[in-house]
């Protein structure tokens, strides 16, 4: 019995130290690729990144034409609009005439009708007349007033006549006299309001005041007007569609490098394939501002010969304000272009130690971005290295060097791709 004990206790510790073992070789299975993993991870980490390279879009300097522009929207209006009206209600009577006639200077274009003030044209000339009977009655009575004054003059001589009657006389006189200044202050008036109803008689007659091209009738025969309070429009006339103006707004960002005489270009939607030439005439001072945006409106002046363009016509206008020609230039992307690998100090920003590392001060970091405008950066030896230039003139695309160690065809960066694997 105590051998066949012994026996099974050594089966047992025998199996006991085999799945002890059997669990040991599991443990260093798994072990192994966990530690293989941070030590890859501890390598990508901290290992030197010689081959994350990045790539890079490059473009060449160029020697060339550069055109600058300042780009602006508005309308297309008539160089002289002239708002008709008339001055005297009434009925209209007759419409002479249409949408795009042209007219003359004097012209009719309606006819108000006229029984009314003819009516009180004739009531004025009457009363008119009647003044100037009363002036030759005040006439009489002066004649006939001065011939009794005299005579009682003469009398009082010859001790014939009183005092009292030379008095009287004399009175009368005086009076026949106010009388005549009397009746002939009322022929004025008389005639003052004959001439007024005579105006309103002609003003029934509305006729253009220039040469040019209807652009509205706001009248029908049988519409009723009443001027009363302010002259009612009735037509808009332009003078000469021929020549027109355009009216844009100006940034005020752009505003100081537009000036008149400059030569421009508009297009249309109309003619959305064909250009306008135009140039500056006017640019006002006076500001407008929407929504915060401050602009000062330019007037352009067009030649519409052929009478394609029409009145209030949307239009984009490109002014020209600046062409050089034969000029180094590099793509403006090339001046905003940062390499990843630099934060404007020279030291480098990647990786984890980079991370890891404080910035610079936030003064310094501003003076290294405004010393770094003024630079473009051209791979040397697989780094990227800067180049410090001048800048002149730019069209937004392309941007004028005027100094600086750039040549034609040089490849100049301007975006990073992708980084290499």
């Amino acid at each position: 019995m105590h051998d066949l004990n012994g026996d099974d206790d050594l089966a047992r510790l025998l199996e006991t130290e085999r799945q002890a073992s059997v669990r040991r070789r599991r443990l260093r299975w798994l072990l192994v690729p966990l530690l293989l993993a941070l030590g890859g991870l501890a390598w990508l980490l901290l290992a030197p990144r010689t081959n994350d390279a990045p790539r890079y879009e490059t473009e060449p300097v160029q020697r060339g034409r550069l055109v600058v522009q300042v780009t602006a929207t508005g309308t297309l209006q008539p160089v002289n609009q002239v708002e008709v009206g008339t001055e005297v209600s009434g009925t209209i009577e007759s419409v002479a005439v249409d949408y795009n006639d042209r007219v003359s200077a004097g012209g009719v274009l309606a006819q108000l009708d006229t029984d009314q003030l003819d009516a009180r044209l004739r009531q004025s000339q009457a009363a008119l007349a009647l003044a100037d009977a009363r002036v030759l009655e005040a006439r009489a009575t002066v004649t006939e007033t001065g011939n009794r004054l005299r005579r009682t003059s003469e009398l009082i001589a010859k001790k014939l006549a009183s005092p009292e009657e030379m008095d009287t006389a004399s009175a009368a006189f005086e009076r026949a006299q106010a009388l005549l200044a009397v009746a002939k202050a009322q022929v004025d008036q008389a005639q003052a309001q004959v001439d007024a109803d005579q105006r309103a008689v002609e003003k029934a007659v509305i006729r253009s005041p220039i040469d040019g091209i209807v652009l509205e009738r706001k009248v029908e025969p049988g519409q009723t007007v009443a001027a009363s309070l302010q002259t009612p429009v009735l037509f808009t006339l332009a003078e000469n569609l021929a020549q027109m103006e355009l009216h844009v707004d100006v940034d005020e960002a752009d505003v100081g490098q537009v000036a008149e005489g400059q030569a421009a270009e508009f297009r249309v939607d109309a003619y959305p394939e064909r250009s306008f030439p135009a140039h500056i005439e006017q640019v006002r001072f006076a500001p407008s501002t929407t929504e915060g945006v401050v602009t000062y409106e330019t007037l352009l002046s067009v030649d519409n010969a052929h009478l394609l363009l029409r009145p209030g016509m949307t239009a984009t206008a490109e002014i020209l304000v600046e062409q050089l020609e034969d000029v180094l230039l590099v793509p403006s992307a090339a001046l905003r272009f940062r390499p990843p690998s630099t934060d404007g100090t020279g030291r480098s920003g990647g990786g984890l130690v980079g991370m890891l590392l404080p910035r610079p001060p936030h003064g310094d970091r501003r003076a290294a971005d405004s010393a770094a405008k003024a630079r473009v950066w051209v791979l040397r030896a697989g780094a990227p290295t800067p180049i410090p230039v001048e800048t002149g003139a730019s069209d937004g695309t392309w941007t004028q060097i005027t100094a600086g160690a750039l040549e034609p065809g040089m490849a100049v960066l301007t975006d990073v791709l992708e980084r290499g694997g």
